[in-house]
């Protein structure tokens, strides 16, 4: 079994209030966790109103598959135009 893993920074530009990062965390996690079957959470930064982390992690039985999926997620996030990727780590267990 692999369990392939990401840590994602996000910077939340135009974002004034929690309610409103919530807003779009909740919506962007939700239809990654459908289109992708993962487990996604936001994980740091919960007070912050321009920055979040979020975390992901697949289990499958296949290396490169999992590997496949993380980059797919990322990919997804990157196209999102209302957050930018800061920085994220990958991790293949």
């Amino acid at each position: 079994m692999f369990v392939g893993t990401v840590v994602i920074d996000l910077n939340l530009p135009g974002v004034t209030s929690l309610k409103e990062k919530r807003r779009r965390l909740k919506s962007l996690l939700a239809r990654l966790q459908n289109r992708f079957n993962i487990s996604i959470a936001e994980v740091d930064h919960n007070d912050s109103l321009r920055l979040a982390q979020i975390g992901a992690a697949v289990a499958c039985n296949d290396k490169v598959f999992a590997d496949q999926v993380i980059a797919a997620v990322v990919n997804v996030i990157e196209a999102e135009p209302e957050m930018h990727i800061i920085d994220y780590r990958v991790e293949i267990l």
